[in-house]
């Protein structure tokens, strides 16, 4: 029987379509044993109907009626010193202190800034489309404004296109700009493939020189809005998710948007949050 024809779909993509979390995450909390299908611990590989109950760590997960419900994409205009992660045991602010609250779902980053970075972020209850987005096989381009201090000539340009050996493999970037700035403090729009951990500094400074500002500015098809302030958030509409969704393959979604009402009340809750912690620009 060919996998096409078992009943069901696989326990890690229903999941990551409800927004439990990335198929990447799920795979692991089913490999540590803290999901359970009809009261018995699931196994990588699983297959689940609508019917089936699933529970995460004890506690009922909630599946839309469709993969359609509920799809929702924001983009985050992410300050310096502030953590992509969902808590901080140093007390740190982090991102999700200030976005809109869920219900039965969570947010899921598609990919993180570190902690010295600005710019944009996108987030989704999506799981399979963040899982894609974020999957090197995709090849989903990012777009960075760099300030670097010190010396950057043509022939530097050419080694950071053409590939540097960094401690966990060959990166590079697939464009180099000039964007300005002085002769030793000048400004750069770089892009690359992928989103190993710190790239964009480390290639830089292979080459002996420092960045002092780093700030995302576009991900795949969505740019940072220029009308977007720091610490704010804005909601994608179906055009922009669709756009996202072809990048990496997925079926379009036919919602509608969501009503006024549902749009103000998470207005109202992410002033009130930016009231309680304005982020330090």
């Amino acid at each position: 029987m060919s996998e096409s024809s078992l009943p069901g779909e696989r326990l890690q993509k229903v999941l990551a379509q409800a927004g439990a979390g990335s198929r990447r995450e799920v795979e692991r909390w089913i490999a540590e044993g803290r999901i359970s299908v009809n009261g018995e611990r699931a196994k990588l590989g699983d297959r689940v109907l609508p019917s089936d109950r699933i529970q995460l760590d004890g506690k009922k997960v909630y599946l839309p009626e469709s993969a359609e419900q509920d799809n929702r994409v924001i983009v985050y205009s992410k300050p310096e010193g502030v953590i992509c992660s969902r808590s901080d045991p140093e007390g740190r602010p982090t991102i999700f202190e200030n976005l809109p609250k869920l219900k039965n779902q969570r947010w899921i980053s598609v990919g993180r800034l570190d902690i010295n970075t600005s710019g944009l972020l996108i987030l989704t209850t999506d799981g399979e489309l963040a899982n894609r987005l974020m999957h090197p096989s995709y090849e989903v381009d990012r777009e960075y404004a760099v300030r670097i201090r010190g010396d950057v000539d043509d022939e530097m340009i050419a080694r950071l296109k053409e590939g540097v050996l960094l401690e966990d493999g060959l990166a590079k970037f697939t464009d180099v700009q000039r964007f300005g700035g002085e002769a030793s403090n000048q400004w750069f729009h770089v892009v690359l493939m992928e989103g190993k951990n710190r790239e964009v500094r480390r290639l830089w400074e292979s080459q002996g020189v420092q960045v002092s500002r780093l700030k995302r500015v576009r991900y795949g098809c969505i740019f940072l809005p220029s009308r977007l302030k720091v610490g704010a958030w804005e909601e994608l509409n179906n055009k922009e998710i669709n756009d996202l969704r072809s990048l990496v393959n997925l079926p379009q979604i036919r919602t509608g948007q969501r009503s006024p009402k549902q749009s103000e009340e998470d207005a109202r809750r992410h002033k009130r949050a930016r009231h309680r912690r304005s982020p330090k620009k």
